[in-house]
Order: C-alpha cells, then sequence, then structure tokens
C-alpha cells in the first residue's frame, strides 16, 4: 500500500474523480463505430473484411496509450511542450524524405510493416505547444494580432508543411484548432476585423498557387454539384443519396443498399457516417450526433473548471479536434461541404487518427481529473482567465 501512495504522489494521481461521462460517451462512439465497419465492409471485399478487427486493434493501444497519458499529471507535458512540437515537426519532414506514397500523396512513414501518418498526431502536439506558450504568457488583457504572432507561426509551420503532402483535410483541421483556441484568447474587434481581410486577400493566392487540381475540382464540384456525377462528385452524390434512403428509422443493420450494392466509396474510412444513416435512419444519426455534441461541450466544461490556463487550453483544444473533425466530416458526407477527406472521429476505419483522438481523450480525462486536486509539485496552478 505505501508503494501505491508513493507512484501515486509520483504522477499527481487523484482518488476517485475518474470521469465516467466522458469515458461512457467516449466508448459509446467506439463500440458504435466498430459496429458500422462491420456493415460497411459486410459484402465480400478480401481488402476490406477484417478492417473492423483491426479497428478493435487500435482502439485498444489507443486505449493503454490514453490510460498512461491520463495517469501522468498534465502538467509535465508542459514542460515538454516545445521538445514534443519539435519532434512532430522533425517527423512531418521526414514524410518527405521516407515517405509512403499513397494516392498521389505521401503522408505516412512506413518502418517494416509497421507505418504511422506524423500529421495526426501533429494535432495534439500542436495544441500542447500553443497551451504551453498561452499558459506562460501572463497577458489576460485583449490580445492584438501583434500577441499572437508567435502563436500562428506554431500553427502555420505543420500546416504549411501538411499543405505540401498534400492533405487539406489535415492542414484545414490544424487551422481551425488553431482559430478556435486564439478566439478563447480575447482577441480585439479590430484584430479580428483586420485578420478577416487578410485571409480574404489570401484565398485567391492560395486558389491560383497552392490548390491542386483535384482539390479545386472538389469545390468546384461542391458549388455544381449535377457537373460531374461519374467523376469527383461520385462519392458525395451517393452519400447523399444513402443517407436520404435511411428515412426516419433506416433501412436496417446491414441492409444499406447503397453500401451493399458498393455505391459509396470509402465506405470505412471517410463516409461511414453514410453507413450508418441508411442503416439506422434519422433517428441513429440524432443518437450520433447527441453523443459527439455532448462530447464536445464536456470538453468545455473540463476546460472551464481546469486548475490552471495549461489544462484549459487543452481541454479546449482537444474539444475543437472533435468538434472540426465532427463538422467537416458530417458536412461533405451530407452536401453542405466540399469533400476534404477528413475522418469521423473514433467512427472511421484508421491506425494513427484513431490513437490520436484516444491520446486526446485521455489528455481530457487527465485535465479533468485534477481539477480539484492539487498536485504537492506543482501547487494551485494559475488562473484559466
Amino acid at each position: 500500500m505505501r508503494n501505491l501512495r508513493d507512484h501515486a504522489r509520483l504522477f499527481g494521481l487523484p482518488r476517485d474523480q475518474f470521469d465516467w461521462a466522458l469515458f461512457l460517451t467516449a466508448s459509446a462512439l467506439a463500440v458504435i463505430g466498430v459496429i458500422n465497419l462491420y456493415s460497411a465492409t459486410s459484402v465480400s471485399r478480401a481488402a476490406l473484411s477484417d478492417i473492423y478487427i483491426q479497428q478493435v486493434y487500435w482502439l485498444v493501444l489507443g486505449g493503454i496509450l490514453a490510460a498512461v497519458v491520463a495517469m501522468i499529471d498534465y502538467r509535465h507535458y508542459e514542460r515538454l511542450g516545445y521538445v514534443l512540437y519539435g519532434i512532430g515537426i522533425v517527423l512531418l519532414v521526414l514524410v518527405f524524405i521516407l515517405g509512403k506514397d499513397i494516392r498521389g500523396s505521401s503522408r505516412w512513414i512506413q518502418i517494416g510493416s509497421f507505418s504511422f501518418q506524423p500529421s495526426e498526431f501533429m494535432k495534439l502536439l500542436m495544441i500542447i505547444a500553443l497551451a504551453k506558450y498561452l499558459h506562460d504568457d501572463p497577458k489576460t488583457d485583449s490580445r492584438s494580432l501583434k500577441d499572437l504572432l508567435i502563436p500562428a507561426a506554431l500553427a502555420a509551420i505543420p500546416t504549411l508543411l501538411i499543405l505540401k503532402q498534400p492533405d487539406l483535410g489535415t492542414a484545414v483541421i490544424l487551422a481551425f484548432i488553431f482559430a478556435t483556441i486564439a478566439l478563447l484568447t480575447k482577441i480585439r474587434w479590430k484584430s479580428l476585423v483586420t485578420l478577416a481581410v487578410a485571409v480574404g486577400i489570401a484565398m485567391p493566392l492560395l486558389w491560383t498557387y497552392v490548390f491542386h487540381d483535384y482539390q479545386k475540382q472538389r469545390i468546384l464540384v461542391f458549388l455544381n454539384p449535377e457537373s460531374n456525377l461519374l467523376g469527383s462528385g461520385w462519392h458525395a452524390h451517393h452519400a447523399r443519396v444513402a443517407i436520404g434512403a435511411g428515412g426516419v428509422s433506416g433501412e436496417g443493420f446491414m441492409r444499406g443498399t447503397q453500401n451493399q450494392f458498393l455505391f459509396v466509396p470509402d465506405q470505412h474510412s471517410d463516409f461511414p457516417f453514410a453507413v450508418f444513416a441508411q442503416d439506422w435512419g434519422f433517428l441513429g444519426c440524432l443518437i450520433l450526433v447527441a453523443l459527439y455534441t455532448f462530447l464536445v461541450l464536456w470538453a468545455v466544461r473540463i476546460a472551464a473548471t481546469a486548475k490552471d490556463r495549461f489544462g484549459a487550453v487543452l481541454a479546449i483544444g482537444v474539444g475543437a479536434l472533435v468538434f472540426w473533425h465532427a463538422f467537416f466530416n458530417l458536412g461533405m458526407v451530407t452536401g453542405i461541404l466540399p469533400v476534404v477527406g477528413v475522418t469521423l472521429p473514433l467512427f472511421s476505419a484508421g491506425g494513427s487518427s484513431v490513437v490520436t483522438i484516444m491520446l486526446g481523450i485521455g489528455l481530457l480525462m487527465n485535465v479533468s481529473m485534477r481539477r480539484f486536486y492539487v498536485s504537492p509539485a506543482h501547487g494551485t496552478g494559475l488562473s484559466t482567465n
């Protein structure tokens, strides 16, 4: 028992503060996601038949890593914030040297039979670095754009590297995570207007010099969905058909015709929601969206009650990560946004993406469990205001 108490002091483990609401919500999303992947890959596809089993393996691995992340007092991560960020940048650079090319994009580093996507983990590493900077910055009144130069650089460097891969979806997620955190730092209205004008000026330049032809085509098809139904508009069109066919209560588990007759492409990665919507209908979708909404709002609640600014920004960052992933994925599947290749958290098949979200849940659990606990090594911390 004495050894256990020593370990508790070492890791700063609070007692009786386990966040069951967070755990059960994340678990429900993961379980529903695996069941949906089974339906999505139920038609005879040799290459996809065991994807739902692989998903279970990734969830177990992510759960173990999340437990480790949650055990270690999150303020230890603050000390290593810039070191972890630097490691992430090095990995993004290594992608251009050791990267594995898939569908014209080099996003994965492969070591033997194992491959991973550094850009996924960079989302969390950027959040940690931004949280450290804002934690160390004593400023409490409204910030100008000049005050945001350093955090903007922390976000811009990985975003530009990821755009170069190219991976527009992940770059957009990083930009919106930064924007969410920046807005919560009380930016002056004059600075907001200046920033909006700058973004408006930059968009034509991005379109001309940064966006690839296939990315431009996706946006053009979004603006005119009927223009290329047999080409770049195929994904979004048949996803909408699947959602509409689901009706109120759905066609039944593993009975969605769009999926069963192979009309929905990437049904296990980018478009699993289309399969779920046709199987379970509007009522099922309502439950799924409610789970994501609760998870995001719970992250905001954790941020509001965090012991210090670092914990608050961590929680907001992870909440923004989940929100923007869900927002863009559901938006592109339902046709209200262009197709940008963003996964649905804990629902889409994937290794790096699943582990990243699980690690984010671990960070949320970490901050949540220590809301009412003062680590002997850190004192009371700083105000979150």
